[in-house]
């Protein structure tokens, strides 16, 4: 699978469409470039453009970009409510897909020296890109502003890393660096702009001061009056929305309004946003509120709800959420949860060993919890059983976030067999490919392991859950509750079976070795798949008494 990155460069240009327009162009005439938004800010007179894309696809937009801007973009004339040293004030590279940090660093520095290269202009490293602690952090490079690089750039400590160590009236200087993925996000307030400055200071990291830190870690903010909807904001970049959420970042917003009297009116995600940080505010709703919500459209409505996302601009998932977009850019899916039933049963009965027993192991699992979970839902919301409802709402959540996992199995699995064949046809003339052939070999053969084992695994901890639904759920679904239990047995017995067959390849593979160590493997792998399938067919007997026992 091809890496793909993000780039989201910010212009110090929010006001002229003409030049906006031009940039744009510029972004998506690249090859393999998809442009996923723009966003100008009038009072901020700035415009953040974001396009995914292959490593050399994403530098050569951000050039072609640059380009552009450096014949229509004059800084001594710019003026803006944001921070900026630049006309091209700020480039980070973002890994999304099957590529990692260190790959955003190389990409950072490649472009930021061809940059300085071509343009003649000073560029600072920041972020991971950045090795000097002192300039790792943006707001550390911006200090002072475009105004006062003149003074500053002259300084020994704030020599840009790239490009003439001298002022350039017309540009300024440019920060690139390499982050994981930011989230631009601005809370709506009714008051001043020195009101929301006050709120961004005492949730900000940094605070006031060292002496009076903020309460939210990984977050950056300012206030600032937004004249187009005559609202104050709470202006935050939410560096790592693993630490600190959207929702977080509202409700302690929230609280600080409520100490200045002071209304909050909805918020606003400027650019793009992971799909993950909107499931995670979502499943912090649905455990405050006590609510029951399995789909994930319906956990964006929630979203979408509760934050106001819609309260400056509508919030269109399909345009915001990063993977909706590239999924709908790149057109049709190949994978095989996406293929139509007869096409895979096709693919399945075909002359070849993929898609095949380690597939449709995942497949049976997933009916399995599809059937344990609609016997479930058919028990909930009826008022016949709503003194059950509680206990059905805490056997519901896990059987349909396994029937998801155990689904995604069915991609993984074959792509991780896919990749053990194709090794198969390695060259190993030489001693050097012999041991690579080898080593890839081993690799191929622990992750088909651990994706059989997983299955496995998976079902074993909805047991307990299942015999609690086998009592209660609504006994007109008693033989699709029946066929599901089996189709589970029936997965955990195909993943055994599985890792019996790799185990035996991975000694095979490893039969020079000298020490144990993978003899050792294999039979933590063969007694760990044994445990599990001698426990599913214990349970599968309970269970299936336990039913059949029920008359009503």
């Amino acid at each position: 699978m091809q890496k793909v990155i993000e780039c989201v460069p910010n212009f110090s240009e929010g006001q002229r469409k003409e030049v906006i327009d031009a940039i744009a162009r510029a972004i998506a005439s690249i090859e393999g470039i998809s442009l996923l938004d723009i966003d100008p800010g009038i009072s901020t007179n700035r415009t953040i453009y974001t396009f995914v894309g292959h490593p050399d696809g994403v530098i050569e937009a951000a050039l072609a970009a640059a380009r552009v801007a450096h014949n229509l973009i004059h800084m001594t004339k710019h003026v803006g409510e944001h921070p900026r040293i630049g006309v091209l004030d700020v480039v980070p590279f973002v890994p999304v897909r099957n590529a990692t940090m260190l790959d955003c660093i190389a990409i950072a520095r490649e472009f930021a020296d061809r940059l300085a290269l071509e343009l003649h202009i000073p560029v600072y490293l920041y972020g991971e890109a950045q090795e000097k602690e002192y300039r790792k952090d943006l707001a550390q490079i911006r200090e002072g502003e475009y105004e006062g690089l003149h003074n500053k750039i002259q300084k020994k400590e704030w020599q840009p890393d790239f490009g003439p160590s001298e002022f350039v009236p017309s540009w300024g200087a440019t920060c690139v660096g390499a982050r994981k993925v930011l989230i631009a996000y601005n809370i709506n307030l009714f008051g001043t702009k020195e009101q929301a400055h006050r709120i961004a200071l005492n949730i900000r990291e940094e605070g006031r001061n060292t002496n009076e830190p903020g309460k939210l870690k990984c977050v950056r903010g300012l206030g600032s009056w937004r004249q187009e909807s005559n609202l104050a904001q709470v202006s935050l970049n939410l560096l790592d929305f693993d630490v600190t959420n959207i929702h977080t970042a509202y409700e302690q917003c929230l609280k600080e309004a409520e100490i200045l009297n002071l209304g909050i009116c909805g918020s606003q995600i400027i650019g793009i946003v992971p799909l993950e940080s909107l499931l995670i505010a979502a499943d912090y709703f649905i455990q405050k509120e006590k609510l029951l919500i399995l789909e994930e459209d319906q956990k964006i409505r929630l979203v979408i709800q509760r934050l106001g996302l819609n309260s400056i601009t509508p919030f269109n998932p399909k345009e915001r959420i990063i993977e909706y977009i590239i999924r709908d850019r790149e057109g049709q899916d190949n994978s095989i949860i996406s293929m139509e039933l007869k096409d895979l049963i096709k693919h399945i009965g075909a002359r070849t060993l993929i898609p095949g027993g380690g597939c449709v192991t995942s497949l049976v699992a997933t009916f399995g919890t599809a059937l344990g979970t609609m016997c479930a839902s058919l028990t909930y919301g009826m008022r016949k059983w709503e003194s059950l409802e509680n206990e059905i709402r805490v056997i519901i959540v896990p059987l349909h976030t396994a029937m998801g996992t155990l689904m995604k199995a069915l991609d993984e699995d074959t792509e991780a067999f896919n990749s053990y064949l194709m090794v198969q046809n390695m060259l190993e003339t030489t001693v050097e490919e012999k041991r690579f052939k080898r080593l890839t070999e081993k690799h191929c053969l622990h992750n088909c392991l651990d994706i059989s084992l997983g299955v496995a695994q998976q079902i074993n901890q909805l047991w307990e859950l299942l015999r609690r639904l086998s009592l209660i759920f609504n006994i007109q679904a008693k033989a699709d509750f029946l066929v599901g239990i089996k189709c589970l047995e029936t997965a955990v017995y195909g993943a055994c079976k599985r890792i019996e067959f790799l185990s035996s390849s991975l000694s095979d593979n490893n039969k020079d070795d000298s020490d144990l160590r993978i003899m050792t493997i294999e039979n933590t792998y063969l007694e760990t798949s044994k445990k599990l399938l001698d426990n599913a067919q214990k349970e599968t007997q309970i269970i299936l008494a336990l039913v059949e026992e029920r008359n009503s």
